[in-house]
């Protein structure tokens, strides 16, 4: 997948974790989640973008390391408004799955970025 239909994927995520969080009950757990989720699916995308940005290697493979923690984040926070029943599991699995996909794109993502970070500081025979 490209870089720019990564970024569109991820504020599509992110687009639709906000309208999400606004069918969430008015209670101060549904609020607690909603909070949650949409700082965490908010930033996958914003810190997608920046590490689109990075100005070296270490940089690009630390910022990937955020985005892959804060799509599992997002995951968790979607694991509980399943489990607590606060939106039909229906209706969310979708979201579900896609940060599922996100968080192991990320991590994928991550670990490649890791592993040719360290090849290239390995001396040439």
């Amino acid at each position: 997948m490209k870089e720019a239909e990564l970024q569109e994927r991820t504020k599509k995520f992110a687009l639709r974790i906000l309208k999400l969080t606004e069918r969430l009950p008015n209670t101060v757990g549904g609020r607690v989640l909603a909070n949650q989720l949409a700082r965490s699916a908010t930033s996958v995308s914003a810190n997608y973008r920046a590490a689109c940005r990075a100005r070296s290697s270490a940089e690009f493979s630390s910022k990937l390391g955020t985005v892959a923690e804060e799509a599992d984040e997002s995951l968790h926070w979607l694991e509980l408004i399943r489990d607590g029943s606060f939106i039909p599991e229906k209706r969310i699995a979708p979201l579900l799955a896609e940060a599922d996909e996100l968080t192991a794109i990320f991590t994928a993502g991550r670990r490649t970025s890791s592993r040719n970070q360290t090849s290239n500081l390995k001396p040439q025979t």
